[in-house]
C-alpha cells in the first residue's frame, strides 16, 4: 500500500513540471511565473488541444522560448499575447476573446442547449395521450359475472 501511495504522491508533485525543459526556465522567478501564466493560455499549434506549457512538440518549445524572450525584452503579458496573435492568429489562444467575430463560438453551446430543451419540450407536448380503454357491454357483463363469482366463493 505504501509504495502505491508514494507513487501517487510523486505523480501529483510532478504535475507542475509540465513540458518545460530546464534550459528554458528563466532565472528570475517572477518572469518565469509570468511566462508560465502566458504559456498556459496559448494553444500548441501541433497538438491543438494542449497548451504550449503542456506540449512536448518542437513548435511548442519554440513558442515557450519566444514568450520568455519577449518577457526578458520588457514586454507586458498583453504585449506578448498580442504579438503571438498577430503572428499566428487568434487560434493560438486557448480562450479567444469575446467579440463580434467570436460571438458564434461563445454562444453556440448555449444555443444548442436552449434549442434542445425547446425540442424536447415540444416533443413531450405532442406525444399522444394514452387512450383510456373502455369496456363494451359484453365485456362489462363478463367482468360483473367474474366479480360476483369471486365474491360468492
Amino acid at each position: 500500500m505504501r509504495p502505491v501511495l508514494a507513487l501517487v504522491v510523486a505523480l501529483m508533485l510532478a504535475g507542475p513540471a509540465f513540458a518545460v525543459q530546464p534550459d528554458e526556465v528563466l532565472k528570475d522567478p517572477s518572469l518565469e511565473k509570468r511566462a508560465r501564466e502566458i504559456s498556459a493560455g496559448l494553444r500548441c499549434l501541433v497538438c491543438q488541444n494542449q497548451s504550449i506549457d503542456d506540449s512536448d512538440a518542437q513548435l511548442a518549445k519554440d513558442l515557450r522560448l519566444l514568450v520568455r524572450e519577449r518577457l526578458v525584452a520588457g514586454d507586458t503579458n498583453d504585449e506578448v499575447e498580442n504579438f503571438l496573435v498577430q503572428r499566428y492568429g487568434e487560434f493560438v489562444l486557448l480562450k479567444p476573446a469575446f467579440g463580434a467575430h467570436t460571438v458564434l463560438l461563445w454562444l453556440t453551446p448555449a444555443l444548442v442547449l436552449i434549442l434542445g430543451g425547446i425540442g424536447a419540450y415540444t416533443a413531450m407536448r405532442r406525444r399522444p395521450k394514452p387512450a383510456t380503454a373502455s369496456l363494451d357491454e359484453e365485456e362489462r357483463k363478463a367482468l360483473e359475472n367474474l366479480l360476483r363469482r369471486d365474491q360468492g366463493a
